[in-house]
């Protein structure tokens, strides 16, 4: 699809990567209805994107907790009255540390706003995507969506689950008008990333993007109709290699694992 055809439902749209997206998309000649928990905070970025781009019509918001189930069915209907025919599934919750140290509730929140809450908003659009001509879904999950790196336990967790649930939904719906993408971005450089993070991306020599890369690589994958997309090198090449002898980067983390023992283990709580 185009970018001028799309009306895209934007989650996470307040964050870094939201908002370089939601611009690319208005750049592109798109229209973007912004979601996220602020509605302040929504209204003043469409006041902005609108004037500066000189795209006030095409920019709307819905403010809405995708942790609730109950906020679904108001979103869908005011997705549905924009002509929404692109769903992307940006909003995250961060997670770094060593697994000893995380509590139950951190586990359970990371895995509810990272795979839980874009199934559910991927569900219950649906029915109005079908209605569209042509639609796409387009999952914002990572690199880490497919190594899993010291560190990141339960974050990968999450993001291998988005990016399964992306593959076999794209597979069930292969042949209809709904076309279902990754998208993997590596580190970017927003405020998802604590000092912890910055510390652990400089001793591991980790490359970190702009959240502009990662949105002209949406805008790319969304034209381009293709499954998915990983960002950056050595990145690409670690994920196919992965993909086919995971085993093999094992003994590939000295660095990382290093780095992450400089975190003292905390009781979880």
């Amino acid at each position: 699809m185009k970018a001028n055809h799309a009306r895209v439902l934007l989650t996470g749209a307040s964050g870094g990567i939201g908002q370089a997206i939601a611009k690319e998309l208005l750049a592109r000649g798109a229209a973007v209805m912004l979601s996220g928990r602020s509605p302040a905070r929504l209204a003043a970025l469409a006041r902005q994107l609108g004037g500066s781009a000189g795209a006030a019509a095409r920019v709307h918001w819905h403010a809405a907790d995708l942790d609730d189930p109950a906020a679904l069915p108001a979103l869908c209907d005011a997705a549905e009255r924009w002509q929404v025919n692109v769903l992307v599934n940006n909003a995250g919750a961060p997670s770094f540390g060593r697994f000893e140290s995380l509590g139950a509730e951190h586990l359970e929140q990371v895995l509810r706003t990272n795979l839980l809450a874009p199934m559910r908003l991927t569900q219950a659009l649906l029915p109005a995507l079908r209605r569209q001509p042509k639609a796409q879904v387009i999952q914002i999950g990572s690199a880490l969506g497919r190594l899993g790196l010291p560190g990141y336990s339960v974050y990968s967790a999450s993001k291998f689950g988005l990016r399964g649930f992306s593959e076999a939904l794209r597979r069930e719906l292969h042949g209809s008008n709904v076309r279902v993408q990754y998208l993997g971005p590596r580190s970017t450089r927003t405020g998802f990333n604590d000092q912890r993070v910055e510390a652990y991306n400089r001793a591991t020599g980790t490359a970190v993007d702009a959240p502009e890369t990662v949105a002209h690589a949406l805008v790319a994958l969304l034209e381009s109709e293709a499954a998915e997309r990983f960002l950056g090198l050595p990145e690409k090449l670690a994920v196919r290699l992965n993909g086919a002898v995971p085993q093999w980067l094992d003994g590939a983390f000295d660095k990382h694992r290093a780095s992450l023992t400089q975190i003292p283990i905390e009781t979880p709580t």
